[in-house]
């Protein structure tokens, strides 16, 4: 099988025993205690289950499996030598997923940072670049003897936006010039990490979250929101990492803002030194973007120009989010013509009320064809020519879902959180015939 299929998951959102074995408070445990009012104290109690998880992973017939290790589980405060209990974690992880034929595909940042670098500033403070570097040195350094794919930094734009310039999302903070910084140190951070830990036989892949974004019209208004849109989002990570630099039309719009990225010298050597051997895309869905709000007003309350969001007017999953496959193979595309990456689906899935019935079984028809379309979105952009390695469906398993606690269920596995029992839903029958299938 020359093509990865596999499940994702992130630490906090499945593995449960929050205060065990010397792991401390990440900025997720504090947001989920006092803003969610659901935590992941307990989530999937995948610590104490991870041999049978694995088990139930290699029953969907995938080849890897990507999942993400806790910061504050392997160095407690953020700094200081690591904990070796929480080291040992992991070592049993990969040692448990390739005696059983599974490739671990390991993301070192997968937003639980400790809440103790964030009383220091957070990744708007420099100086967390450089603690996110020693801790994946750290990682590197127990198990790069058997891992062999290793990602940096899980979608930085909610971390540095979602996290800091809206709120929503932890630390929850609303500060603009704060997430712009966090923005670029997230940035330094994955370029110190592959530098450090690039090897000849590794593969450095950083997951980036990125959809597309249209024009309404062929209104320039609507071409300039639409730009605006794909550089505030893309481009702004894209192009340090590709080229070196930031593009200029980003610069300019902060610049109107009155915000400027805390560039030093240096710092875009260090990001694109090391280019990441696959880019890791995060797509769920495609917008469209008008340069007018509803009372045909051009600029904000601030000045501003107007970049309004328009979802497309198509079927939405339980989340909201329109269902845009033929966008995928549209982004596909444009990343393998303009960045020039080879590419893997690192994640993508879909939010559905499931109904399991008395055993626990999930007939989810509406996942299963979602997953269906975007995994032949996925082909036709193999067969128009971009370099497309692997997929990976998110997400394994029902979980912690960030904000919104456990109302919302990606998994391709259904949790009954209760009991912990697992049973996989229709999706993940369908999924595991499809890999079966794949020539």
């Amino acid at each position: 099988m020359d093509f990865t299929w596999g499940v994702a998951t992130s630490a906090y959102q499945i593995e449960g025993a929050a205060a065990e074995d010397g792991r401390t408070a990440s900025v997720w445990d504090t947001f989920a205690r006092d803003v969610v009012g659901e935590t992941g104290d307990v989530a999937c109690d995948h610590y104490h289950r991870m041999p049978s998880d694995v088990q139930l992973i290699r029953s969907l017939g995938v080849n890897a499996y990507r999942f993400s290790v806790s910061w504050t589980r392997v160095q407690p405060h953020g700094r200081g030598p690591a904990n070796v209990k929480g080291l040992d974690f992991y070592d049993r992880l990969v040692d448990e997923l390739l005696a059983n034929g599974i490739d671990p595909w390991l993301t070192l940042y997968h937003w639980d940072m400790p809440q103790e670098l964030e009383d220091a500033g957070g990744w708007p403070n420099r100086d967390t670049a450089y603690r996110f570097a020693e801790f994946s040195e750290m990682v590197f350094a127990r198990l790069n003897d058997r891992v062999r794919n290793w990602g940096t930094v899980n979608e930085p734009w909610c971390v540095a936006y979602l996290g800091y310039q809206y709120g929503v999302f932890a630390p929850g903070r609303r500060e603009p010039a704060a997430a712009t910084a966090a923005a670029h140190h997230l940035l330094l951070g994955h370029g110190l990490v592959a530098n450090a830990i690039k090897r000849p036989d590794n593969n450095i892949c950083i997951p980036l979250n990125i959809g597309t974004a249209t024009p309404a019209s062929d209104d320039p208004l609507d071409i300039a929101a639409a730009r605006r849109a794909d550089g505030n989002v893309a481009r702004v990570f894209l192009d340090p990492l590709k080229h070196g630099r930031y593009p200029e039309d980003v610069l300019a719009d902060l610049a109107v803002r009155g915000i400027e990225l805390p560039v030093r010298d240096g710092d875009l050597e260090i990001i694109s030194r090391t280019q990441v051997d696959t880019l890791g895309v995060n797509f769920y869905f495609g917008q469209d973007f008008a340069g007018r709000d509803l009372d045909g007003n051009t600029v904000d309350a601030d000045g501003l120009p107007v970049v309004r969001e328009i979802k497309p007017d198509v079927p939405q999953t339980d989340l909201g989010w329109p269902i845009t496959p033929d966008r995928f193979t549209t982004l596909l595309l444009r990343l393998h013509r303009d960045y020039g990456y080879p590419l893997v689906v690192t994640e993508n899935g879909a939010v559905y009320p499931d109904h399991p019935d008395a055993d626990g079984f999930v007939e989810d028809t509406e996942r299963t064809a979602y997953l269906a379309a975007h995994v032949d979105a996925v082909a036709a952009a193999r067969a128009q020519g971009a370099d497309v390695r692997g997929y990976f469906a998110w997400s394994l398993m029902d979980n912690f879902e960030w904000a919104e606690g456990y109302a919302k269920r990606f998994g391709l596995v259904h949790v009954d959180y209760e009991t912990q029992r697992r049973t996989p839903k229709r999706s993940a029958l369908w999924f595991r015939d499809r890999i079966t299938s794949a020539p």
